[in-house]
Protein backbone atom coordinates (compact mmCIF):
# COMPACT_ATOMS: atom_id res chain seq x y z
CA UNK A 1 0.00 0.00 0.00
CA UNK A 2 2.67 2.65 1.00
CA UNK A 3 4.56 1.54 -2.15
CA UNK A 4 1.38 2.49 -4.32
CA UNK A 5 1.12 5.83 -2.75
CA UNK A 6 4.63 6.28 -3.27
CA UNK A 7 4.38 5.60 -6.99
CA UNK A 8 1.04 7.74 -7.44
CA UNK A 9 3.26 11.14 -6.04
CA UNK A 10 5.83 10.36 -8.21
CA UNK A 11 3.73 10.48 -11.07
CA UNK A 12 1.97 13.28 -10.12
CA UNK A 13 5.21 15.21 -9.24
CA UNK A 14 6.52 14.52 -12.75
CA UNK A 15 3.70 15.47 -14.73
CA UNK A 16 3.37 18.58 -12.90
CA UNK A 17 6.89 19.54 -13.96
CA UNK A 18 6.13 18.81 -17.94
CA UNK A 19 3.26 20.72 -17.56
CA UNK A 20 5.15 23.71 -15.38
CA UNK A 21 7.94 23.13 -18.52
CA UNK A 22 5.12 23.37 -21.29
CA UNK A 23 3.40 26.36 -19.51
CA UNK A 24 7.00 28.60 -19.01
CA UNK A 25 8.23 27.15 -22.78
CA UNK A 26 4.66 29.13 -24.02
CA UNK A 27 5.09 32.45 -21.92
CA UNK A 28 8.52 32.68 -22.76
CA UNK A 29 8.08 32.23 -26.98
CA UNK A 30 4.61 34.89 -26.44
CA UNK A 31 6.84 37.32 -24.58
CA UNK A 32 9.87 37.36 -27.12
CA UNK A 33 7.28 37.65 -29.99
CA UNK A 34 5.51 40.85 -28.19
CA UNK A 35 8.68 42.57 -27.76
CA UNK A 36 9.09 42.36 -31.37
CA UNK A 37 5.70 43.84 -32.17
CA UNK A 38 5.75 46.78 -29.01
CA UNK A 39 5.27 49.43 -31.31
CA UNK A 40 3.05 49.03 -34.26
CA UNK A 41 1.42 51.60 -36.32
CA UNK A 42 -0.78 50.60 -38.93
CA UNK A 43 -0.37 52.75 -42.30
CA UNK A 44 -3.70 54.34 -43.37
CA UNK A 45 -4.80 55.27 -46.46
CA UNK A 46 -4.09 58.90 -47.46
CA UNK A 47 -7.20 60.86 -47.98
CA UNK A 48 -7.96 59.67 -43.74
CA UNK A 49 -7.04 60.91 -40.83
CA UNK A 50 -3.93 59.55 -39.10
CA UNK A 51 -4.26 58.26 -36.00
CA UNK A 52 -1.58 57.07 -33.62
CA UNK A 53 -2.42 53.89 -31.70
CA UNK A 54 0.05 52.50 -29.23
CA UNK A 55 0.44 48.63 -28.74
CA UNK A 56 -0.04 45.32 -30.06
CA UNK A 57 -3.41 45.04 -27.86
CA UNK A 58 -5.04 47.99 -29.04
CA UNK A 59 -3.65 47.34 -32.45
CA UNK A 60 -5.66 44.12 -32.71
CA UNK A 61 -8.75 45.85 -30.34
CA UNK A 62 -9.29 48.75 -33.46
CA UNK A 63 -8.54 46.26 -36.39
CA UNK A 64 -8.09 50.04 -38.31
CA UNK A 65 -8.17 49.03 -41.79
CA UNK A 66 -4.97 51.00 -43.92
CA UNK A 67 -2.45 48.44 -45.53
CA UNK A 68 -4.52 44.62 -46.10
CA UNK A 69 -2.70 42.00 -44.67
CA UNK A 70 -1.92 39.06 -46.81
CA UNK A 71 -3.20 36.50 -44.76
CA UNK A 72 -5.95 34.37 -46.05
CA UNK A 73 -9.14 35.37 -44.82
CA UNK A 74 -10.85 32.32 -45.30
CA UNK A 75 -9.14 30.95 -42.25
CA UNK A 76 -11.30 30.99 -38.91
CA UNK A 77 -10.00 33.55 -36.52
CA UNK A 78 -8.01 32.10 -33.61
CA UNK A 79 -8.26 33.40 -29.99
CA UNK A 80 -5.53 34.85 -28.62
CA UNK A 81 -4.00 36.16 -25.33
CA UNK A 82 -1.55 38.51 -25.46
CA UNK A 83 1.21 38.77 -23.13
CA UNK A 84 2.55 41.84 -21.02
CA UNK A 85 6.09 42.44 -20.45
CA UNK A 86 5.45 44.06 -17.38
CA UNK A 87 3.52 41.11 -15.22
CA UNK A 88 5.34 38.22 -13.38
CA UNK A 89 2.75 34.99 -14.51
CA UNK A 90 4.30 33.28 -12.04
CA UNK A 91 2.13 35.25 -9.55
CA UNK A 92 -0.81 32.61 -9.01
CA UNK A 93 -2.97 35.44 -7.68
CA UNK A 94 -2.51 37.25 -11.00
CA UNK A 95 -2.75 33.77 -13.18
CA UNK A 96 -5.80 32.69 -11.73
CA UNK A 97 -7.35 36.33 -11.91
CA UNK A 98 -6.41 36.34 -15.90
CA UNK A 99 -7.87 32.89 -15.79
CA UNK A 100 -11.57 33.79 -14.37
CA UNK A 101 -11.93 37.24 -15.09
CA UNK A 102 -9.58 37.98 -18.26
CA UNK A 103 -7.98 40.83 -16.37
CA UNK A 104 -5.22 41.97 -13.27
CA UNK A 105 -7.00 41.51 -10.34
CA UNK A 106 -4.24 42.87 -7.93
CA UNK A 107 -4.34 46.18 -9.60
CA UNK A 108 -8.01 46.07 -9.79
CA UNK A 109 -8.45 44.89 -5.90
CA UNK A 110 -5.90 47.98 -5.17
CA UNK A 111 -8.07 50.73 -7.20
CA UNK A 112 -10.88 49.36 -5.03
CA UNK A 113 -14.60 50.98 -5.72
CA UNK A 114 -13.78 53.84 -7.70
CA UNK A 115 -11.26 56.74 -9.26
CA UNK A 116 -10.72 59.63 -11.41
CA UNK A 117 -9.83 58.64 -14.78
CA UNK A 118 -8.31 61.71 -17.04
CA UNK A 119 -10.84 63.90 -18.99
CA UNK A 120 -9.87 62.54 -22.82
CA UNK A 121 -12.19 65.36 -24.40
CA UNK A 122 -11.43 67.14 -27.07
CA UNK A 123 -11.10 70.31 -25.60
CA UNK A 124 -13.80 72.18 -27.93
CA UNK A 125 -16.15 69.18 -26.20
CA UNK A 126 -15.58 71.56 -22.56
CA UNK A 127 -17.22 74.64 -24.58
CA UNK A 128 -20.37 72.81 -25.15
CA UNK A 129 -23.44 73.49 -22.86
CA UNK A 130 -26.31 71.08 -23.37
CA UNK A 131 -29.80 72.17 -22.36
CA UNK A 132 -31.16 71.64 -18.51
CA UNK A 133 -33.92 69.31 -19.85
CA UNK A 134 -32.83 66.33 -21.01
CA UNK A 135 -34.48 62.59 -21.50
CA UNK A 136 -34.04 60.34 -18.57
CA UNK A 137 -31.87 57.49 -18.70
CA UNK A 138 -32.11 53.47 -17.69
CA UNK A 139 -28.25 52.35 -17.81
CA UNK A 140 -28.92 48.79 -17.90
CA UNK A 141 -25.74 46.49 -17.06
CA UNK A 142 -25.22 42.78 -17.57
CA UNK A 143 -22.83 41.11 -15.76
CA UNK A 144 -21.78 37.05 -15.12
CA UNK A 145 -18.86 35.86 -12.69
CA UNK A 146 -17.39 39.72 -13.40
CA UNK A 147 -14.65 41.07 -11.23
CA UNK A 148 -15.90 42.32 -8.63
CA UNK A 149 -14.62 45.97 -8.10
CA UNK A 150 -14.32 46.44 -11.77
CA UNK A 151 -18.47 45.75 -11.66
CA UNK A 152 -18.25 48.26 -8.41
CA UNK A 153 -16.33 50.63 -10.46
CA UNK A 154 -18.62 50.65 -13.56
CA UNK A 155 -21.54 51.39 -11.04
CA UNK A 156 -19.76 54.42 -8.91
CA UNK A 157 -18.34 55.68 -12.42
CA UNK A 158 -22.14 56.12 -13.67
CA UNK A 159 -23.85 57.70 -10.08
CA UNK A 160 -20.74 59.80 -9.63
CA UNK A 161 -20.31 60.95 -13.19
CA UNK A 162 -24.30 61.39 -14.29
CA UNK A 163 -26.61 64.24 -13.35
CA UNK A 164 -28.92 63.16 -10.65
CA UNK A 165 -32.23 64.67 -13.00
CA UNK A 166 -30.91 62.54 -16.27
CA UNK A 167 -30.36 59.26 -14.44
CA UNK A 168 -33.51 57.66 -13.88
CA UNK A 169 -31.79 54.58 -12.15
CA UNK A 170 -29.21 51.75 -13.06
CA UNK A 171 -31.29 48.07 -13.24
CA UNK A 172 -28.19 45.35 -13.13
CA UNK A 173 -29.04 42.14 -14.29
CA UNK A 174 -26.79 39.03 -13.27
CA UNK A 175 -26.84 35.92 -15.26
CA UNK A 176 -26.92 33.16 -12.58
CA UNK A 177 -23.25 34.26 -11.46
CA UNK A 178 -21.30 31.80 -9.47
CA UNK A 179 -18.93 33.83 -7.14
CA UNK A 180 -19.79 34.69 -3.97
CA UNK A 181 -18.78 38.05 -3.60
CA UNK A 182 -21.13 38.84 -6.66
CA UNK A 183 -24.47 37.81 -4.07
CA UNK A 184 -24.75 39.31 -0.46
CA UNK A 185 -21.55 40.98 -0.33
CA UNK A 186 -22.75 42.97 -3.43
CA UNK A 187 -26.12 43.69 -2.40
CA UNK A 188 -24.58 44.79 1.20
CA UNK A 189 -22.90 47.06 -0.42
CA UNK A 190 -25.50 48.37 -3.27
CA UNK A 191 -27.22 49.87 -0.29
CA UNK A 192 -25.33 53.07 -0.37
CA UNK A 193 -26.49 53.78 -4.09
CA UNK A 194 -30.45 52.97 -2.71
CA UNK A 195 -33.62 54.40 -5.02
CA UNK A 196 -31.26 54.26 -7.92
CA UNK A 197 -30.12 50.97 -8.23
CA UNK A 198 -32.72 47.61 -9.50
CA UNK A 199 -30.81 44.16 -8.95
CA UNK A 200 -32.74 41.58 -11.11
CA UNK A 201 -31.28 38.06 -10.64
CA UNK A 202 -32.31 35.64 -13.33
CA UNK A 203 -33.43 32.07 -12.62
CA UNK A 204 -31.63 30.60 -15.41
CA UNK A 205 -28.84 31.05 -17.62
CA UNK A 206 -30.56 33.54 -20.56
CA UNK A 207 -26.80 34.65 -22.15
CA UNK A 208 -26.13 38.60 -22.98
CA UNK A 209 -28.66 39.11 -25.53
CA UNK A 210 -31.84 37.84 -23.79
CA UNK A 211 -30.27 39.68 -20.14
CA UNK A 212 -30.69 43.09 -21.83
CA UNK A 213 -34.35 42.48 -23.08
CA UNK A 214 -34.93 41.54 -19.17
CA UNK A 215 -33.43 45.07 -17.82
CA UNK A 216 -35.16 46.94 -21.30
CA UNK A 217 -38.64 45.35 -19.74
CA UNK A 218 -37.80 46.97 -16.18
CA UNK A 219 -36.52 50.32 -17.57
CA UNK A 220 -38.82 53.28 -16.96
CA UNK A 221 -36.24 55.86 -18.31
CA UNK A 222 -37.10 57.81 -21.31
CA UNK A 223 -33.70 56.17 -23.04
CA UNK A 224 -32.12 52.83 -22.50
CA UNK A 225 -28.43 52.81 -22.36
CA UNK A 226 -26.38 50.05 -22.04
CA UNK A 227 -22.97 49.74 -20.74
CA UNK A 228 -20.64 46.66 -20.45
CA UNK A 229 -20.13 45.15 -16.64
CA UNK A 230 -16.76 46.44 -17.17
CA UNK A 231 -16.55 49.99 -17.82
CA UNK A 232 -15.67 53.71 -16.47
CA UNK A 233 -17.62 56.39 -18.23
CA UNK A 234 -16.12 59.86 -18.21
CA UNK A 235 -16.91 63.17 -17.62
CA UNK A 236 -20.10 64.37 -19.21
CA UNK A 237 -20.68 61.39 -20.98
CA UNK A 238 -24.34 61.04 -20.91
CA UNK A 239 -25.71 64.62 -22.07
CA UNK A 240 -24.30 64.42 -25.64
CA UNK A 241 -25.87 61.23 -26.14
CA UNK A 242 -29.26 62.32 -24.37
CA UNK A 243 -28.94 65.48 -26.70
CA UNK A 244 -28.51 63.45 -30.00
CA UNK A 245 -31.80 61.52 -29.63
CA UNK A 246 -33.70 64.30 -27.99
CA UNK A 247 -33.04 65.72 -31.70
CA UNK A 248 -34.25 62.63 -33.12
CA UNK A 249 -35.67 59.77 -31.46
CA UNK A 250 -34.40 57.47 -34.21
CA UNK A 251 -30.97 58.15 -33.23
CA UNK A 252 -29.06 55.53 -32.02
CA UNK A 253 -25.89 57.03 -30.54
CA UNK A 254 -22.61 55.02 -28.92
CA UNK A 255 -20.23 57.18 -27.10
CA UNK A 256 -16.13 57.15 -28.37
CA UNK A 257 -14.47 53.79 -26.39
CA UNK A 258 -11.55 54.67 -24.67
CA UNK A 259 -9.29 51.53 -24.00
CA UNK A 260 -8.52 50.24 -20.07
CA UNK A 261 -5.36 48.24 -20.40
CA UNK A 262 -6.28 44.55 -18.69
CA UNK A 263 -2.81 44.54 -17.09
CA UNK A 264 -2.44 48.16 -15.96
CA UNK A 265 -5.70 49.19 -15.89
CA UNK A 266 -4.49 52.41 -16.87
CA UNK A 267 -7.23 54.46 -18.97
CA UNK A 268 -5.99 55.10 -22.48
CA UNK A 269 -8.21 57.54 -25.23
CA UNK A 270 -9.08 55.95 -28.24
CA UNK A 271 -8.88 58.09 -31.92
CA UNK A 272 -11.79 58.83 -33.82
CA UNK A 273 -13.21 56.08 -35.36
CA UNK A 274 -16.65 54.51 -36.53
CA UNK A 275 -17.48 50.86 -36.36
CA UNK A 276 -17.33 48.43 -39.44
CA UNK A 277 -17.60 44.76 -40.35
CA UNK A 278 -16.30 42.47 -42.63
CA UNK A 279 -17.70 39.61 -45.06
CA UNK A 280 -17.63 37.03 -42.01
CA UNK A 281 -19.62 39.38 -40.29
CA UNK A 282 -16.72 40.29 -37.77
CA UNK A 283 -16.96 43.62 -35.94
CA UNK A 284 -13.80 45.74 -36.55
CA UNK A 285 -12.95 49.61 -35.62
CA UNK A 286 -12.33 51.57 -39.03
CA UNK A 287 -10.71 54.80 -40.21
CA UNK A 288 -13.04 58.13 -40.22
CA UNK A 289 -12.92 59.63 -43.37
CA UNK A 290 -11.39 63.24 -43.72
CA UNK A 291 -13.97 64.96 -45.22
CA UNK A 292 -16.47 63.84 -42.60
CA UNK A 293 -14.15 65.89 -39.63
CA UNK A 294 -14.35 68.86 -41.65
CA UNK A 295 -17.47 70.40 -40.95
CA UNK A 296 -17.57 73.42 -38.51
CA UNK A 297 -17.35 71.06 -35.14
CA UNK A 298 -14.52 69.55 -36.87
CA UNK A 299 -13.38 66.79 -34.63
CA UNK A 300 -16.34 66.50 -32.26
CA UNK A 301 -18.64 66.45 -35.37
CA UNK A 302 -20.59 62.91 -34.85
CA UNK A 303 -19.76 60.18 -36.89
CA UNK A 304 -21.71 58.13 -39.08
CA UNK A 305 -20.83 54.70 -38.21
CA UNK A 306 -22.23 51.57 -40.58
CA UNK A 307 -21.80 49.42 -37.08
CA UNK A 308 -21.90 49.61 -33.38
CA UNK A 309 -19.31 47.56 -31.36
CA UNK A 310 -22.88 46.83 -29.16
CA UNK A 311 -21.44 46.77 -26.12
CA UNK A 312 -22.06 50.69 -25.32
CA UNK A 313 -24.91 52.60 -26.87
CA UNK A 314 -27.92 54.35 -26.17
CA UNK A 315 -31.68 54.32 -27.68
CA UNK A 316 -34.97 55.57 -27.26
CA UNK A 317 -36.89 53.12 -25.37
CA UNK A 318 -39.77 53.33 -27.42
CA UNK A 319 -38.35 53.10 -30.56
CA UNK A 320 -36.23 49.92 -29.46
CA UNK A 321 -39.11 48.67 -28.51
CA UNK A 322 -41.17 49.50 -32.44
CA UNK A 323 -37.64 48.60 -34.05
CA UNK A 324 -37.79 44.70 -32.53
CA UNK A 325 -35.39 44.89 -29.74
CA UNK A 326 -32.91 42.13 -30.43
CA UNK A 327 -33.52 38.98 -31.78
CA UNK A 328 -34.48 36.72 -28.90
CA UNK A 329 -34.34 33.37 -30.97
CA UNK A 330 -30.13 34.42 -30.53
CA UNK A 331 -28.19 32.96 -28.10
CA UNK A 332 -26.17 34.02 -25.31
CA UNK A 333 -24.34 36.82 -27.40
CA UNK A 334 -22.36 37.62 -30.72
CA UNK A 335 -23.62 39.16 -34.07
CA UNK A 336 -26.44 40.87 -31.89
CA UNK A 337 -24.42 44.10 -32.80
CA UNK A 338 -24.62 43.91 -36.64
CA UNK A 339 -28.16 42.45 -36.61
CA UNK A 340 -29.10 45.59 -34.94
CA UNK A 341 -26.99 47.77 -36.92
CA UNK A 342 -28.53 46.91 -40.23
CA UNK A 343 -32.18 47.01 -38.91
CA UNK A 344 -31.34 50.42 -37.62
CA UNK A 345 -30.61 51.57 -41.32
CA UNK A 346 -32.40 49.44 -43.48
CA UNK A 347 -35.47 50.65 -41.25
CA UNK A 348 -35.08 54.10 -41.08
CA UNK A 349 -32.81 54.81 -37.80
CA UNK A 350 -29.53 56.34 -38.08
CA UNK A 351 -26.40 55.44 -35.97
CA UNK A 352 -24.07 57.71 -35.04
CA UNK A 353 -20.98 57.59 -33.01
CA UNK A 354 -20.55 61.09 -30.38
CA UNK A 355 -16.65 61.91 -29.86
CA UNK A 356 -17.68 64.11 -26.93
CA UNK A 357 -18.97 60.99 -24.96
CA UNK A 358 -15.96 59.01 -23.75
CA UNK A 359 -16.84 55.61 -21.93
CA UNK A 360 -13.46 53.00 -20.69
CA UNK A 361 -13.75 49.65 -21.34
CA UNK A 362 -11.36 47.12 -19.83
CA UNK A 363 -9.72 44.72 -23.07
CA UNK A 364 -10.01 41.96 -21.57
CA UNK A 365 -8.20 38.86 -22.54
CA UNK A 366 -9.45 35.36 -21.78
CA UNK A 367 -7.22 32.04 -21.85
CA UNK A 368 -9.47 29.75 -22.11
CA UNK A 369 -11.43 28.61 -25.17
CA UNK A 370 -15.32 28.88 -25.05
CA UNK A 371 -17.14 26.45 -27.72
CA UNK A 372 -20.23 27.17 -26.55
CA UNK A 373 -19.91 30.73 -27.41
CA UNK A 374 -18.07 30.12 -30.86
CA UNK A 375 -21.75 28.20 -31.66
CA UNK A 376 -23.89 30.27 -30.45
CA UNK A 377 -22.01 33.16 -32.66
CA UNK A 378 -22.57 30.64 -35.88
CA UNK A 379 -25.71 30.17 -35.47
CA UNK A 380 -26.99 34.10 -34.58
CA UNK A 381 -25.06 35.08 -37.67
CA UNK A 382 -26.82 33.11 -39.52
CA UNK A 383 -29.94 34.36 -38.43
CA UNK A 384 -28.56 37.25 -39.52
CA UNK A 385 -27.45 36.23 -42.82
CA UNK A 386 -31.09 34.41 -43.78
CA UNK A 387 -33.22 37.86 -42.44
CA UNK A 388 -30.90 40.74 -43.64
CA UNK A 389 -28.47 40.02 -46.22
CA UNK A 390 -30.57 39.54 -49.34
CA UNK A 391 -29.03 37.75 -52.21
CA UNK A 392 -25.56 38.87 -50.45
CA UNK A 393 -25.76 36.08 -48.09
CA UNK A 394 -23.47 34.07 -51.07
CA UNK A 395 -20.66 36.46 -49.71
CA UNK A 396 -20.72 35.29 -46.42
CA UNK A 397 -21.25 31.45 -47.17
CA UNK A 398 -18.53 32.12 -49.51
CA UNK A 399 -16.05 32.41 -46.86
CA UNK A 400 -18.14 29.66 -44.27
CA UNK A 401 -19.44 27.52 -46.23
CA UNK A 402 -19.31 24.76 -44.15
CA UNK A 403 -22.23 26.77 -42.62
CA UNK A 404 -24.77 27.04 -45.30
CA UNK A 405 -26.89 23.88 -44.13
CA UNK A 406 -26.24 24.40 -40.82
CA UNK A 407 -29.52 24.99 -38.56
CA UNK A 408 -30.53 28.66 -36.92
CA UNK A 409 -33.99 28.05 -36.02
CA UNK A 410 -37.08 29.68 -36.89
CA UNK A 411 -36.81 33.38 -38.54
CA UNK A 412 -40.31 33.83 -39.90
CA UNK A 413 -41.19 36.50 -36.38
CA UNK A 414 -38.13 38.65 -37.87
CA UNK A 415 -39.07 38.33 -41.48
CA UNK A 416 -42.22 39.51 -41.00
CA UNK A 417 -40.35 42.34 -38.75
CA UNK A 418 -38.76 43.33 -41.39
CA UNK A 419 -41.78 43.42 -44.21
CA UNK A 420 -44.00 45.26 -41.32
CA UNK A 421 -41.13 48.20 -40.94
CA UNK A 422 -41.11 48.18 -44.45
CA UNK A 423 -37.33 48.44 -44.32
CA UNK A 424 -34.93 48.93 -47.39
CA UNK A 425 -32.82 46.13 -48.99
CA UNK A 426 -29.10 45.29 -48.08
CA UNK A 427 -28.08 46.94 -51.57
CA UNK A 428 -29.29 50.12 -50.55
CA UNK A 429 -27.43 49.79 -46.92
CA UNK A 430 -24.39 48.84 -49.15
CA UNK A 431 -25.09 51.53 -51.63
CA UNK A 432 -26.09 53.99 -49.30
CA UNK A 433 -24.45 53.42 -46.08
CA UNK A 434 -21.62 51.36 -46.25
CA UNK A 435 -20.43 51.15 -49.97
CA UNK A 436 -16.68 50.31 -48.67
CA UNK A 437 -17.25 47.10 -48.03
CA UNK A 438 -16.91 44.95 -50.88
CA UNK A 439 -19.98 44.39 -52.58
CA UNK A 440 -19.22 41.39 -54.77
CA UNK A 441 -16.42 38.79 -54.42
CA UNK A 442 -16.00 36.66 -57.54
CA UNK A 443 -13.91 33.34 -56.20
CA UNK A 444 -12.32 32.09 -59.45
CA UNK A 445 -9.83 29.12 -58.64
CA UNK A 446 -7.16 30.94 -56.41
CA UNK A 447 -7.45 34.26 -57.23
CA UNK A 448 -10.61 37.34 -55.80
CA UNK A 449 -11.66 40.12 -57.76
CA UNK A 450 -13.63 42.86 -56.05
CA UNK A 451 -15.43 44.94 -56.60
CA UNK A 452 -15.48 48.25 -54.74
CA UNK A 453 -18.93 50.90 -54.78
CA UNK A 454 -18.59 54.50 -55.14
CA UNK A 455 -19.95 56.24 -52.39
CA UNK A 456 -23.55 57.63 -52.90
CA UNK A 457 -25.83 60.23 -51.29
CA UNK A 458 -22.79 60.86 -48.29
CA UNK A 459 -24.91 62.68 -45.55
CA UNK A 460 -24.09 65.05 -42.52
CA UNK A 461 -24.95 65.45 -39.33
CA UNK A 462 -24.88 68.97 -37.16
CA UNK A 463 -25.70 68.32 -33.60
CA UNK A 464 -24.48 72.11 -32.91
CA UNK A 465 -25.80 73.48 -29.28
Amino acid sequence: MRNAIIQCLFCGSIIFIIWTALLVSYFHHNHEINQQDANIVWPLQKNMHLHKIHGLEQIQAYHLRGERSNTDETDEEKPFFKLSDNLNYSDPELFDGLLKYGLNVIISRSLGHERIVPDTRNERCLKKYYPIKLPTASVVICFFNEEYNALFRTISSVINLTPDHILEEIILIDDMSEYDDLKEKLNYHLEIFRGKIKLVRNKKKEGLIRSRMIGAAYASGDVLVFLDSHCEVNKAWLEPLLYAISKDPKMVVCPLIDVIDYTTLEYTPSPIVRGAFDWYLRFKWDTVFSYEMEGPEGPITPVRSPAMAGGIFAINRHYFNEIGKYDQGMNLWGGENVELSLRIWMCGGQLFIIPCSRVGHINKQHLQYDAGVNKAISYNNLRLVHVWLDEYKEQFFLRKPGLKFSNYGNISERVALRKRLGCKSFQWYLDTIFPELEASALMKGKHTIFINRGFKNPKSFNLEV
